[in-house]
């Protein structure tokens, strides 16, 4: 299975579950999903209660991969252009994730395990690449790039 046909299957299953109210909303858990463009992707999953992903894609080509596991964390992707991607994971509590991309071939890594870390990337231009892990709590990291 390729990493498209994948994400493919993420995403068609995860706007069939959001036909199903009960299962949705069960944990008070949240996923907006929007896309426009062509042969964009997304993956994702929550465990826990009263997280909040949010996708808005737009070009072509790119991709998202993100999970929740804890309460009250927030996560908002973003990108346009081609080619970008992101891969985002949280577990834990109160943790805010935001990435923004806008050029071609942009990538993020986040990775947050703890309480009440913050971080917010945005990346324009071509070929930025941002990693970051955030490990224990109230850690803070912005990354511009251009």
């Amino acid at each position: 299975m390729t990493i498209k046909t994948f994400l493919t299957s993420a995403a068609i299953a995860l706007s069939l579950l959001s036909a199903i109210p009960s299962a949705t909303l069960a944990d008070g858990n949240r996923v907006v999903i929007d896309q426009f463009g062509i042969g964009n992707g997304v993956g994702g999953a929550q465990t826990g209660f009263h997280n909040r992903m949010t996708f808005d894609q737009g070009g072509w080509g790119n991709t998202a991969i993100a999970t929740q596991d804890g309460a009250y964390n927030r996560m908002v992707i973003g990108q346009r252009g081609t080619g970008n991607g992101v891969v985002a994971a949280q577990t834990g509590a109160c943790n805010i994730a935001g990435v923004a991309q806008f050029g071609t071939g942009n990538g993020v890594n986040i990775g947050q395990a703890g309480n009440c870390n913050a971080v917010g990337v945005i990346q324009t231009g071509r070929g930025n690449q941002a990693t970051t892990r955030q490990i224990g709590s109230g850690n803070i990291a912005v990354i511009v790039q251009d």
